[in-house]
């Protein structure tokens, strides 16, 4: 996580700057930012905030952008199924989208494990911080840092960064050209929905390609 850390920190940055000049109070800003904990959520959120929209419709947006996690979770459910529920709420609190992939990358075989805690919360305690003290200096020097110059692109850097590590065989490399497609086809949905149909696309494609061609299973060695 320390090496898409300063992606994250950018992203972070733009998201503090933007609601600092949005004239939400700062207060309101601070508590959303550690309450939601999620950037593009309080992006889509905050011009309803200010227009006075009604909750529903804020709820109703906030839920559409983030749904993404409704799939990230069940990958993750072999891992954490058989922890206590508020255990389980706790990581749904601190899921992230690089945290989830490099957590994912580092364990591919669905089973727990023991050093799987320590890795969760490692990332954990670089990848908050690196989002929530960013966000908070934006906010608190909105007025100095024009939007303009546009360090949010360097999350989105970091996040090609790391997609483009982990496309080490056919079937992921036809999995993202999946998403691609299937995000740009489907540009035009309103409240971002295109991730989502994106991420499903992937998904299936994925499912698919596994079921078709399952991988061959590797003999394991015996150190004994």
């Amino acid at each position: 996580m320390v090496g898409v850390s300063l992606g994250i920190a950018a992203w972070g940055l733009v998201t503090g700057v933007a609601m600092a000049k949005s004239g939400l109070p700062l207060q309101i800003s601070i508590l959303m930012s550690l309450l939601v904990f999620a950037g593009s959520a309080q992006l889509a959120a905050l011009p309803l905030l200010v227009s006075g929209a009604p909750v529903w419709m804020i709820w109703a947006i906030a839920l559409c952008v983030n749904l993404r996690f409704v799939i990230f979770s069940a990958p993750w459910r072999p891992y954490f199924a058989h922890l206590p529920r508020w255990q389980r709420m706790l990581r749904g609190y601190f899921t992230a989208d690089l945290n989830y992939v490099v957590f994912m990358a580092r364990f591919r075989e669905p089973r727990t494990a023991p050093e799987q805690e320590p890795y969760f919360w490692g990332g954990v305690a670089t990848n908050w911080p690196s989002w929530q003290l960013p966000t908070l200096a934006g906010l608190l020097l909105g007025d100095a840092i024009p939007t303009e110059w546009g360090f949010g692109f360097a999350g989105i850097l970091a996040l090609l960064g790391l997609m483009y590590s982990l496309l080490g065989d056919r079937a992921s490399w036809v999995a993202a050209g999946v998403a691609c497609a299937a995000a740009v086809a489907t540009a035009a949905l309103p409240l971002k929905l295109n991730v989502v149909v994106a991420i499903a696309a992937a998904v299936a494609i994925g499912l698919l390609l596994d079921h078709v061609s399952p991988a061959e299973a590797k003999p394991v060695e015996d150190n004994t």
